[in-house]
């Protein structure tokens, strides 16, 4: 189920006589005269929110006789809430260059000619720049720390923050044979 079917099944489902009509489907089949008896509404309303049942894809019809019967659709509703948000959202790209916009935006005020103005004092921020500081470390190469501190301080003088920062947020990993990337 997209982003979108689920947004018209939840509004769908936000009317009481809709979910009652669901509510009588789940026990059986049954067609619009029944279901305007059981619920108490008029055979006209059944149809019109039958009707919108049918296009948010909660509900099918077919025929029987000369009746039209409505039966659930009943694996729409065995989609847990958990996998309509793990779907892609329609505005992922959207998200992802709104993402970018800022990131860069953040580089931009806190770095000049390559180097580091100031630490930023918001911990996303920082974590931002730390991600741009640590590409210049190869991924799973081990460096003395001398080589980490020659490299930090080519972006900002007080290399001892930083590098600290930088293993308190898991971007660098350190033991007694010296500093890597993870």
């Amino acid at each position: 189920m997209n982003e979108t079917e689920a947004l018209q099944l939840f509004k769908c489902l936000s009317d009481k006589s809709r979910l009652q009509i669901l509510k009588s489907l789940a026990i059986e089949d049954m067609y619009v005269e029944r279901l305007a008896e059981r619920l108490g509404l008029t055979p006209p309303t059944i149809s019109f929110h039958l009707k919108k049942l049918v296009e948010a894809g909660a509900v099918t019809s077919y025929k029987s006789q000369y009746y039209t019967m409505y039966t659930l659709r009943r694996e729409v509703f065995e989609t847990t809430i958990l996998d309509i948000l793990r779907e892609q959202s329609d505005e992922a790209a959207l998200q992802a260059q709104r993402d970018a916009a800022y990131r860069q935006k953040v580089l931009d005020n806190f770095f000049a000619y390559g180097k580091l103005k100031s630490i930023p004092a918001q911990r996303k921020k920082e974590r931002i720049i730390l991600e741009e500081i640590v590409k210049v470390f190869e991924p799973g190469q081990i460096y003395p720390e001398r080589e980490v501190n020659l490299r930090i301080a080519d972006f900002y003088d007080d290399f001892c923050t930083i590098r600290r920062d930088m293993i308190s947020e898991h971007l660098l990993e350190r033991d007694q044979r010296g500093y890597w990337r993870p």
